[in-house]
């Protein structure tokens, strides 16, 4: 996710806070906090109660006791973003414990039945968490599916952020960090990553995308259903379904890598230029990284204002006003983009198996972004980084190290996207690769997301590889940059000064 400048203006908004500047998927999620899920599971006998995985910065996202291996999800659009979309969801899970019964994370939708393995099962709500309880428990270690038949609804949800965004002419998803819950049951922690398969029925003239590639289009009547299925897991916060008046537009990237955009059909001549970038800007990510980690990649341009962009997987969501506004400058609106493009490998390939570790992420992103507009228009690294050291102590005052996030303001979670997660905690890699040298850093990088593609890592994980490649221990350096009330001394300018909290500088 990348917060953009229309964005940061409105201070009072929550999303304003944050200025722009392996292992295989096998992992059971009942594994992320031992100690959380030995309290959290419950008997029958007990009042249904919401669970989570311990996350200590949701610690309500996610559910205990199961492993999703696949969703299987259809929606029926009426043709109005302000009605509730007819739905069904089907998860198949592997049963990490004997349940009693069973907690899925969903709000803001009416569930009108649940069955598991093809039999009723009883069903109750708690807090955000749909509690279903089958005729017979589960016994772990077993295969199961849970098939919950429910409306979506676009509209509002509160307080909450986030779920599905109306477009102009339809929708769009925008799920990060906690809300595809808001749209569809699911175990919704990105430590449990799944296949997906998306079906999205809409009156014929609607064009329907989603993640992953097509499988099969069927036209009945006055309506058509679209199908796409993901050939790599995606964590539930990376959905995308887009439905409107839209334009597939087709090209060819890096070893004839099918790429797609999907744009409002009346904007496509005026966006063509800029999304033809696209193929060259894989290239050089693969040329810094390795080889694109999925089966497709394209940007989707939507007619709505919703203050960020969004790295959803191989669909990454971007506001068409982006590419419009004619303030902004080329080698910037190209950095966001390369922003974007890099969190394909740093944050949906290899996605943080907490919320802690959300730097990796956004720090990734943010550093190749910078990489890309030193190489291609000028815009030298070492000035971006010296302004972020001035800046670093309060941002770490405000928001946390990088490592040790504040959690989120109440009823605004995407607060959690603060700056010291993304020039902060690029920051932190400049300074790793000061300390360890570039050869070695870069190794690092194409080792890392070759390591645990398809997976989740965690800081320490990185912190192990960076010792290995280097060589040598680094745990004081990560203590010191990533979870340090104080910006250390940077390795190679001892003359860096960051300005403390409370006192006006550069980088305010």
């Amino acid at each position: 996710m990348l917060l953009t400048p229309r964005a940061l203006a409105a201070s009072t908004r929550a999303r304003a806070v944050a200025p722009r500047t392996g292992k295989p998927r096998r992992l059971k999620a009942a594994a992320l906090l031992a100690s959380a899920v030995s309290v959290c599971l419950i008997a029958a006998s007990a009042p249904p109660a919401p669970l989570g995985v311990g996350d200590r910065l949701f610690p309500y996202l996610g559910n205990p006791g199961y492993d999703v291996a696949s969703y299987d999800l259809s929606f029926t659009y009426s043709g109005s973003n302000s009605k509730p979309l007819q739905a069904v969801t089907t998860i198949d899970a592997w049963t990490t414990r004997d349940l009693d019964r069973l907690n899925l994370d969903f709000a803001h939708g009416k569930v009108e039945s649940v069955e598991v393995d093809g039999e009723p099962a009883s069903f109750a709500d708690a807090g955000e968490d749909l509690v279903v309880t089958p005729e017979e428990p589960l016994q772990e270690g077993s295969w199961t599916r849970i098939t919950v038949r429910h409306t979506s609804d676009p509209t509002e949800s509160g307080d909450e952020d986030g779920g599905w965004v109306r477009t102009s002419d339809g929708l769009a998803m925008a799920n990060q960090a906690d809300a595809a819950h808001l749209v569809f049951p699911c175990n919704d922690h990105p430590s449990d990553k799944a296949m997906f398969t998306i079906r999205i029925t809409a009156p014929n003239g609607y064009t329907a995308v989603a993640n992953g590639l097509p499988a099969g289009v069927d036209r009945a009547g006055r309506s058509t259903t679209w199908t796409y299925r993901t050939r790599h897991p995606m964590a539930t916060e990376l959905a995308q379904v887009s439905i409107g008046h839209s334009t597939v537009l087709h090209r060819e990237g890096p070893h004839g890598l099918p790429v797609r955009d999907v744009v409002p059909t009346k904007d496509v001549k005026v966006l063509e230029p800029w999304l033809a970038r696209t193929p060259d800007q894989i290239a050089w990510m693969e040329s810094k990284v390795g080889s694109y980690p999925f089966e497709t990649y394209g940007l989707l341009m939507a007619q709505a204002t919703t203050g960020f962009e969004l790295e959803t997987q191989t669909l990454s969501l971007f506001e068409r006003e982006l590419f419009t506004e004619p303030a902004y400058p080329k080698w910037y609106v190209e950095s966001i983009m390369v922003h974007e493009l890099s969190h394909q490998w740093f944050g949906d390939s290899v996605s943080p198996r907490t919320w802690s570790d959300l730097w990796l992420n956004e720090g990734h992103a943010t550093w190749y972004e910078a990489l890309y507009a030193q190489e291609k228009a000028g815009k030298p690294m070492e000035a971006r980084m010296k302004a972020a050291y001035a800046a670093s102590d309060r941002w770490r005052a405000a928001g946390g190290p990088p490592a040790a996030p504040k959690a989120p303001a109440p009823g605004q979670k995407i607060s959690l996207f603060r700056p010291n997660v993304y020039d902060g905690a690029a920051l932190a890699l400049y300074a790793l690769r000061q300390e360890i040298g570039r050869e070695r850093f870069e190794r690092l990088e194409r080792a890392w997301v070759a390591l645990h593609r398809d997976g989740v890592a965690t800081t320490a994980d990185f912190e192990r590889l960076a010792s290995d490649i280097s060589g040598r221990d680094l745990g004081g350096f990560f203590k010191a940059w990533l979870y340090g009330e104080k910006t250390p001394p940077m390795p190679g300018h001892p003359d860096w000064t960051s300005v403390p909290p409370g006192k006006a500088g550069p980088g305010k």
